[in-house]
């Protein structure tokens, strides 16, 4: 009898989630009529980026990630983090549920540092041919003694209980200090900034309409990159642990929770399609450095001569497709004003990148910080590169140029992150199937 009650109550509890699941379905037909058509401030719709990525990229991008010179990426992690101290974005837990969280976000944001001998040696000489290379752009932290190769596939950026304030005041931070927003301006739905009474969040779209082009494409962007990693985060989610051995998989309650448009009061299509405009700019940016890889001096040293022809070949394929697209974001509307309030502007760009990348380094969980740092890299090349097309039209064939390079690490973060973004448009995809089953 006790083991018929038993079954009783957990089939009453499985009806209920599984009505909860149904609800959340029907009220996503709403996001789904606003996820369609063309994107605001370009040209392109939102059906012909999921077809081309779908059909062109995401497979390519797939196997690129997998071959050896795009699967390690340096990462630094900071001093204050390794020695356990606590920085101005993290407070201390105050009981025992959240510090039974906080041993699990431990655990799953731990990053898998091994390594096989032979890789290592490898490394070595990576180094000194990377090292024999003429470099004349800035380099970031990678050259760093505290910095280290990590295999990003044996580390794959998922879900790790990392939330709640201490994420807040991250992603807080790095939207109050570099998207050109006043003080007096709250985002719409951030758990951080007072009660507004009334206001629903269309003054904060007022203010951001009345940006110029280029600010507002700043904004767009980062909220895309923010957008696109709570994807992975839904798509990859713990789903149970038996026994130690994790079992992942999608998790539709998040999913709808972070993005269905009456939970997150018209946030979170919006806030999607901020991930198709950043996955737009990112496929440009492939478009405009073609130019760059196709010079024969130009090759993705690992010391196998056969594998690096082939991923070489592979990446020239992406390219070719890249360039095929026939919707691409016209970065010329961008600093068409005048050259010295363009350059300048310009360079808030480049020092607001610099500075989320440092707030990055305040992470609390090293997988999401390697993860974000690694996708911030990605995109402030991607913008380097649409920034740089004078230079990179007149690089020379056989010689390295002083106007325009690349670093292996810029190379591995630009790959990487247009890859999370062509991920995240195939998860979108996915959960839009995985509703429609639940109705």
């Amino acid at each position: 009898m006790s083991s018929g009650r038993g079954t009783g109550r957990t089939t009453a509890a499985g009806t209920g989630l599984a009505a909860r699941i149904l609800l959340l379905g029907s009220l996503w037909t709403a996001a789904e009529a606003q996820l369609t058509g063309v994107l605001d401030d370009c040209l392109c719709d939102i059906e012909s980026i999921e077809d081309f990525n779908t059909y062109k990229i995401f497979p390519k991008i797939q196997k690129l990630q997998e071959r050896d010179y795009f699967r390690y990426y340096k990462s630094k992690v900071p001093v204050g983090i390794k020695a356990g101290s606590s920085n101005k974005y993290s407070k201390r837990p105050n009981n025992t549920k959240v510090l039974e969280d906080c041993e699990q976000a431990n655990k799953l944001g731990a990053i898998n540092s091994t390594l096989s001998n032979q890789s290592k040696e490898a490394f070595i000489d990576w180094a000194r041919y990377d090292d024999s290379q003429d470099h004349f752009c800035e380099l970031d932290d990678e050259r760093s003694p505290d910095a280290q190769y990590v295999d990003l596939l044996l580390n794959p950026e998922r879900y790790t209980g990392y939330k709640g304030p201490s994420a807040w005041r991250v992603w807080n931070s790095i939207y109050e200090e570099n998207c050109f927003k006043p003080r007096s301006v709250y985002r719409p739905l951030n758990p951080l900034a007072p009660s507004r009474g009334e206001d629903d969040g269309e003054s904060f779209y007022t203010w951001l309409e009345g940006l110029c082009l280029e600010k507002r494409v700043f904004y767009k962007l980062i909220s895309g990159l923010h957008v696109s990693i709570n994807l992975h985060l839904c798509a990859n989610y713990l789903l149970e642990e038996t026994w130690g051995k994790p079992r992942w998989g999608h998790n539709v309650k998040e999913f709808i929770h972070r993005f269905d448009p009456i939970e997150t009061k018209g946030e979170g299509p919006r806030r999607l399609k901020n991930l198709y405009f950043l996955y737009l700019i990112e496929l440009r940016a492939l478009s405009k450095v073609a130019p760059y890889f196709e010079r024969s001096i130009v090759d993705l040293y690992t010391g196998n001569v056969q594998e690096d022809a082939e991923s070489k070949a592979l990446l020239l394929d992406i390219f070719r497709d890249t360039k095929s697209f026939p919707m691409h974001f016209d970065e010329k509307s961008m600093f068409a004003g005048d050259k010295k309030g363009a350059k300048s502007l310009k360079e808030e760009f480049r020092l607001h990148f610099k500075n989320i990348s440092r707030i990055m380094d305040c992470v609390g969980c090293d997988k999401c910080r390697l993860w974000g740092k690694l996708q911030t890299q990605g995109l402030g090349t991607a913008l380097k590169i649409l920034f740089s097309e004078k230079e990179i039209q007149s690089l020379p064939e056989n010689s390295p140029s002083k106007g325009f390079q690349l670093t292996r690490q810029e190379i591995v973060a630009l790959i990487n992150a247009f890859g999370r973004l062509s991920t995240s448009i195939k998860e979108l995809q996915n959960f839009k199937v995985l509703l429609q089953h639940t109705r």
